[in-house]
């Protein structure tokens, strides 16, 4: 396995970063999962722009945006495999042991690991934690992910794939690593981005092509829904048959298969939208 660290492809068995980087000491970076298909990354302008927004939110400077197109590449053709999870990297760098940040600049890595098709249906649980809407990262795509390792440990317990979170006021927020849609009255909506949720590149899409609205809702539509579904980079559209105890029947449903057949013509026919 090859890997692109700090301007280069190397060896990842010999590569190495600081176990003084802000990214591994206090969770100082910022990431983008994107999917990858026979050598070519999806959406990779948009994952690129928001890689650069979070960078920006924390305070990081902007990272090299033709660098990280090269390292995508790099790693895509060192690696091929049909189906990839190509994850870019971006922290604080070597910094103090403490909250303050360093000068020496910021780290890059990009790394590709091999993955399957997702099934076409899933389970969720609901969790008693929330997400501060309010928080100074909220939005932000950060390496901070130890709130969701948790939750989706508890899902994983309880026989799902994703846990789901209200946010402090208990509106219907978001998952672990994907973003909600319901049916509601045969409409589609999901939680607009005010409510904490992260600004999902598959959710954008999914808005844009299947004309979803986005809907402050009350965390108890997942118990009023008629449908409901998963959009993540690997999830693309993905059904949820199971709520906690309770099933949906016949999922997927008609708007969300007709959502799953929408997201997929558009893709295939423009891989970087």
């Amino acid at each position: 396995m090859r890997i692109w660290l700090d301007g280069a492809l190397r060896d990842a068995d010999s590569a190495q970063v600081s176990v003084f980087d802000h990214g591994l000491t206090v969770g100082d970076g910022v990431f983008e999962t994107l999917k990858a298909e026979r050598g070519t990354a999806f959406a990779l302008t948009r994952h690129v722009d928001r890689l650069t927004r979070s960078a920006r939110g924390l305070g990081l400077p902007d990272p090299d945006a033709d660098e990280v197109r090269r390292a995508c590449a790099a790693v895509l053709e060192a690696n091929p495999v049909p189906l990839g999870r190509l994850r870019i990297t971006y922290t604080g760098g070597i910094s103090p042991l403490g909250s303050d940040r360093g000068d020496s600049g910021p780290t890059l890595v990009v790394a590709l690991g091999e993955t399957t098709r997702r099934p076409d249906t899933t389970a969720v649980i609901t969790v008693p934690w929330v997400r501060n809407e309010r928080s100074a990262v909220a939005g932000l795509k950060t390496t901070s992910y130890a709130e969701n390792v948790v939750a989706l440990a508890a899902a994983a317990r309880a026989g799902a794939s994703e846990a789901l979170f209200a946010n402090t006021v208990g509106r219907l927020c978001e998952g672990t690593g994907s973003n909600v849609f319901v049916v509601l009255d045969g409409e589609l909506h999901t939680p607009p981005v005010a409510s904490g949720c992260l600004a999902g590149i598959t959710r954008a899409l999914v808005v844009e092509w299947a004309g979803a609205k986005e809907t402050d809702l009350p965390f108890e539509a997942l118990e009023q829904a008629e449908e409901i579904f998963l959009t993540s980079t690997l999830r693309d559209v993905q059904a949820v048959h199971r709520v906690d105890g309770r099933t949906t029947a016949g999922a997927p449903g008609p708007v969300t298969a007709e959502a799953m057949r929408i997201f997929d013509a558009h893709a295939g026919a423009d891989l970087d939208p």
